[in-house]
């Protein structure tokens, strides 16, 4: 570990409030492991939170950065990355590292591509920054000595205002390069195009189709795909993933649109019937979500909006959930968690002890999910779950017992609230503190 500045010692010792783990980061791993390597774990678990909330008041504050969780991801990138280049300036007095860091450098050319404004670039530059002075001023009044701490929050407020100087500087320069060269691309044309179709505006169909080189006026299928967390984005491996999905499932024709370094969208012409199942699955590094098949450029947009929805579930679901992911099969989910806070009072309230921690809990809510879906039949259960029909049994009655009354009761309800915890776990199970 590289030598601290002296009196900086104090930024060596934060730690995260919560139970933030490394492999959370939005940051490249060589951004984490170089910060790692310079100031040690938990001063970098402390700035992927900082990092974190510095995403979430900003979104809050200025909406167009916000749009779902590919967009708050390379947000959070590079807040994330900012407060790890502030973290080890202050820490080693200056090292010649650069104010900006390539990720911020690539959100920014993001926020060209989505059209968002400079003006809102830099006020989100500014809330970031007090964000971000406020977390490590907070930590100074509580580590610093009581004799020296009002010349050391002076030094880091000065310091931290020489470095959003700079920051600005360099995030304007690339924005307005970005925008240049963006401008006089194809690609702006399409985003619009797609942009207008996607929110709903009237378009022509055939001068939409010359735009996109891709006929609208046909039977579409929408997939998003994307990289999981903590992996690198390589858009055109996405892209051909992206094809390969789509063909297994009868297209045609595709429609491909990268959105940001590790997401994109993707459409099929296909068959107006029922799509069959895929046969080519991801990497195991990418995630992917398919709508359903719908006619015309309403059922382009409609088909995108349902797998962006089967999108938002595999996400929440984390490792509980396939790499692929049906609309079809996770849509009463998608309905019922529109409200995560009260699905998850919802689920809890009808599951009671049934919805605590624990292997053995999550067993029996496996089981009696079974137990419903196969109209109580125990040969079904014991077949799906590759346990003793007698196994079934004591299960289905302990869960009865922990509920306190028969599952026959309030049956829908139930089942709604297991379906909940099957997919979705401790976003429903754990109440939000």
């Amino acid at each position: 570990m590289t030598t601290e500045a002296p009196g900086r010692e104090w930024l060596l010792r934060l730690d995260a409030r919560g139970t933030v783990g490394l492999g959370q980061a939005a940051s490249s791993p060589a951004t984490v492991g170089d910060a790692v390597a310079r100031v040690g774990d938990q001063p970098v678990r402390w700035a992927v939170e900082v990092g974190r909330e510095m995403a979430l008041t900003i979104i809050g504050e200025i909406p167009p950065f916000g749009g779902g969780d590919g967009p708050f991801e390379t947000l959070r990138m590079g807040t994330e990355s900012s407060v790890l280049r502030c973290l080890v300036l202050l820490a080693q007095g200056g090292v010649g590292l650069a104010a900006i860091t390539d990720e911020a450098l690539e959100g920014d050319r993001e926020f060209v591509r989505r059209n968002i404004p400079l003006d809102k670039v830099l006020r989100g530059i500014r809330l970031g920054h007090a964000g971000m002075a406020q977390a490590f001023l907070r930590e100074c009044e509580i580590h610093v000595d009581p004799h020296r701490l009002a010349d050391e929050m002076k030094a880091v407020s000065e310091e931290l205002f020489g470095y959003v100087d700079s920051f600005a500087d360099s995030m304007v320069q690339e924005y307005l390069a970005e925008r240049d060269r963006w401008i006089t691309s194809a690609a702006a044309a399409r985003t619009e195009t797609m942009h207008a179709i996607l929110s709903g505006e009237p378009v022509d169909p055939a001068a939409a189709s010359g735009v996109l080189g891709y006929e609208l006026d046909r039977c579409h299928l929408a997939l998003t795909l994307w990289t999981a967390a903590g992996t690198t984005g390589d858009t055109s491996a996405l892209q051909r993933t992206a094809v390969n999905l789509l063909q297994a499932r009868g297209a045609t024709a595709t429609l491909v649109v990268p959105v940001g370094s590790a997401q994109l969208g993707a459409w099929g012409a296909v068959r107006a019937s029922a799509a069959p199942p895929a046969i080519v699955d991801p990497d195991d590094d990418v995630r992917a979500a398919f709508g359903l098949p719908a006619v015309g450029v309403d059922g382009f947009r409609r088909s995108h909006r349902e797998a962006t929805r089967a999108e938002r579930i595999c996400r929440l679901s984390g490792d509980r959930r396939a790499q692929l992911v049906d609309h079809a099969d996770v849509a009463a989910v998608a309905l019922l968690g529109t409200d995560l806070d009260a699905a998850g009072e919802f689920t809890r309230r009808e599951l009671g002890a049934l919805a605590a921690e624990g292997d053995a809990t999550a067993a029996l809510r496996r089981t009696l999910l079974s137990y419903l879906e196969h109209e109580r039949s125990l040969v079904s259960v014991s077949r799906e779950l590759h346990v003793a029909r007698g196994t079934v049994a004591y299960r289905v009655k302990r869960a009865q017992q922990l509920l306190g009354r028969d599952v026959g009761q309030r049956r829908f309800e139930l089942h709604a609230a297991l379906l909940l915890a099957d997919l979705l776990g401790d976003t429903v199970l754990t109440p939000s503190s």
